[in-house]
């Protein structure tokens, strides 16, 4: 993905769709958390409390990434059907590297790529 201005990223907890807001026909990229249902499972088998440490990490791991990303742009809408947006909105709001990113978070129902697109497209051409 090249340095735009503005991205859109629909999220929940075990994937992220980073949308680019360009000119020419937007493409997503996928970024998939590493707490799987699966990883669930059986990490719940052995114990909760291992479960959760392991999904706190994962998680952590994963908003982290996404970070990385969003630290690059200007403008980001986080949208999405959990509260994983909120989340991550949260910790990049107190950390200094974000601050002169302007976040933006909007609940959403799930939505195919072409609705995801449309979304991106219909708001950054308000702004």
């Amino acid at each position: 993905m090249s340095a735009a201005k503005s991205l859109g990223i629909w999220m929940d907890h075990s994937k992220a769709h980073l949308i680019e807001f360009t000119a020419s026909p937007m493409e997503a990229r996928v970024i998939n958390s590493k707490f799987t249902h699966q990883a669930k499972e059986e990490s719940l088998s052995k114990s909760e409390n291992l479960m959760q440490h392991k999904e706190q990490h994962q998680q952590a791991e994963y908003y982290k990434k996404l970070g990385e990303i969003i630290r690059n742009y200007e403008t980001v809408i986080l949208f999405g059907p959990t509260d994983a947006k909120t989340e991550l909105f949260n910790l990049l709001s107190v950390d200094t590297h974000f601050s002169k990113v302007k976040i933006e978070i909007k609940q959403t129902d799930k939505m195919t790529m072409n609705q995801q697109n449309a979304f991106v497209r219909k708001h950054f051409s308000k702004v």
